[in-house]
């Protein structure tokens, strides 16, 4: 299995109303890819970081294997939202990805 953990920061020239919006969005799109995308296991997007985080949104997802890491990165469906909602909403992505 892989973990695919990310971190992103959001765009500094949003209003707080706006990053809720984006946080909200980003969460419901990525989760929203549970069941429709082959090879992942398990998708969180966590949104409540503390005042002492320097990353605003993180996602947690577990897959079958590299290759469905790989898949997943170019499925329409995770195209959509990271087109949608993630990127127009975010200035810094950081990226691990591990096998477990």
């Amino acid at each position: 299995m892989v973990k695919h953990v990310i971190l992103w920061q959001l765009k500094d020239e949003l209003s707080e109303a706006e990053k809720q919006n984006a946080k909200q969005q980003i969460k419901a799109g990525l989760e929203g890819l549970a069941g429709k995308v082959p090879g992942l296991i398990d998708i969180k997007v966590n949104i409540n970081g503390l005042p002492t985080s320097n990353a605003d949104v993180m996602l947690d997802s577990t897959l079958e294997s590299f290759d469905a890491l790989k898949a997943y990165a170019v499925h329409p469906a995770h195209v959509a939202v990271a087109d949608g909602a993630v990127r127009p909403n975010t200035k810094l992505r950081v990226c691990l990805d591990y096998e477990v």
